[in-house]
């Protein structure tokens, strides 16, 4: 009966571990994204798989009181023009293609304007590379966003 039950648990275990591993496989999950210049943290972000593509939404704004109001989108144009920012889809149609995701926009809250992006990730999974870029990925900007466990 003990080996049994040590058994179990080793299978637990290993069952645990394929999960988490699986996890780091593919951008789902909480993100959080750095300020380019400052290296501050300003956002959580979260990414789903909806429809079988990624779509990431700006989970949370990470402003103190004393940094003032929520931010809205001022610049964006249609539906989302003043939307809050806080709880926006801004990530959409990206399909996993060999070991990046690719095919998908960002919208820019800051600007308003929409861009090509590409997700692949880096240091087993803790970290995303997000490249923003317009008509080919050399004409663009990447961030680092790092996983939240």
């Amino acid at each position: 009966m003990r080996k049994l039950s040590t058994r179990s648990g080793s299978a637990a275990l290993l069952a645990i571990c394929v999960h988490a591993q699986a996890a780091n496989d593919t951008p789902v999950g909480h993100w959080k994204t750095f300020d380019d210049d400052t290296g501050k943290a300003t956002s959580i972000i979260e990414i789903r798989i909806v429809g079988g593509e990624l779509q990431g939404w700006i989970d949370k704004i990470l402003k103190t009181p004393e940094e003032g109001a929520l931010p809205t989108c001022t610049l964006c144009k249609g539906k989302l023009k003043d939307a809050p920012v806080q709880g926006m889809r801004f990530i959409w149609g990206l399909r996993k293609e060999g070991d990046e995701w690719t095919g998908g926009e960002v919208l820019d809250p800051e600007n308003g304007k929409i861009y090509r992006v590409q997700m692949s990730l880096e240091d087993e999974g803790r970290q995303l590379e997000v490249r923003g870029y317009i008509g080919i990925p050399l004409l663009g900007r990447t961030q680092t966003w790092e996983r939240i466990e």
